[in-house]
């Protein structure tokens, strides 16, 4: 017992003093063990490094006078801890109170030397974090129902024009069967199936108050629901009518047609530069502001109703304008 309380402790202290310039030698780790209780001498203290790095524990040994140890591999480098620091930070759907106590968390996976650069200030232009701290949670509760087919039932927030948080609809109660957990423009929804809708819907999670599994069925997927395919549809997560529409465009925004539509996205090639672009699109306001956000860029060719559709909004708009 005392074998092994020893080798944990040697563990341990690679663990959290020792990286690749941090070095310790046999002779400073048992001066160590022995602070602390532990009887050792330097061959005990080499075969207790060797049964470590034996069970896979990557313990690197660099020649000298004195052989000097640290703890290599730590399961994600440096550079990976970073980035999962900087999307922490970045995420909208966690609050700010959840992100400190993650990124500290994730701090521990690194030596004490790295930790100080995990203490990083990412600025993150317009994007303020949620004040939902039940969110980690609820994600997580949606990724259980969705793997063992359990419905849910939850209330929904909305704000009033002072900014107050109300639960919409006088705190009806959602019922309703998630299919696939999204994160789009930093906010994470779940699609599924919503009984009251009678459709397959949206939601946003960081909106969701009270959720539970529930004790009603699952509606099972319909036959011809596709993730990609509704999310496709559903431009920027706003419902509309769904429509193939087709799309004049300057050939100098290729880029943003394909961060838009994807790469497979279906384009023709025009003798003076533009590209025709066919795409199926949920035509709704949403729509109509993306395609005004590039001018004479984007023009509608067809369907003609949706073309139509887009000048009453511009019409409209203009007439608003134009009154105050």
């Amino acid at each position: 017992m005392a074998k092994k309380s020893r080798i944990l402790y040697i563990l341990h202290y690679l663990w959290d003093r020792t990286d690749e310039e941090n070095r310790v030698t046999i002779s400073e780790l048992r001066k160590e063990l022995e602070d602390q209780g532990f009887h050792a001498n330097r061959k005990t203290i080499a075969m207790d490094l060797k049964e470590l790095q034996e069970n896979g524990f990557d313990i690197i040994c660099v020649r000298s006078r004195q052989n000097q140890y640290f703890l290599g591999t730590r399961g994600l480098e440096l550079a990976e801890l970073k980035l999962i620091v900087d999307a922490v930070q970045a995420a909208k759907f966690i609050s700010l109170s959840k992100s400190i106590s993650l990124i500290a968390k994730v701090a521990e996976l690194a030596s004490p030397a790295q930790r100080r650069s995990l203490n990083r200030r990412l600025y993150i232009q317009g994007k303020p974090k949620t004040s939902n701290e039940q969110v980690l949670y609820t994600i997580d509760l949606f990724h259980t129902a969705i793997a063992d087919e359990k419905s849910i039932d939850f209330q929904y927030i909305e704000y009033t024009v002072s900014k107050e948080k109300v639960l919409k609809h006088h705190g009806k109660m959602y019922h309703f069967s998630p299919y696939d957990l999204v994160w789009d423009q930093d906010r994470y929804y779940v699609l599924g199936w919503s009984e009251s809708h009678q459709k397959i819907s949206k939601f946003r999670v960081d909106r969701m108050v009270r959720p539970s599994i529930s004790s009603q069925p699952f509606h099972l997927k319909p036959d011809d629901y596709n993730v990609e395919k509704f999310c496709g549809q559903v431009f920027q997560m706003y419902d509309g009518l769904n429509e193939e529409v087709q799309l004049l465009c300057s050939g100098d925004i290729m880029k943003n047609i394909v961060d838009r539509f994807g790469e497979d996205v279906r384009t023709t090639p025009m003798p003076d530069g533009r590209v025709r672009v066919t795409a199926t699109i949920s035509v709704s306001p949403t729509f109509f502001a993306w395609v005004f956000t590039y001018g004479e860029k984007i023009r509608i060719e067809s369907p003609e109703w949706v073309r139509k559709a887009y000048l009453k909004q511009l019409e409209a708009a203009y007439n608003r304008q134009k009154d105050e």
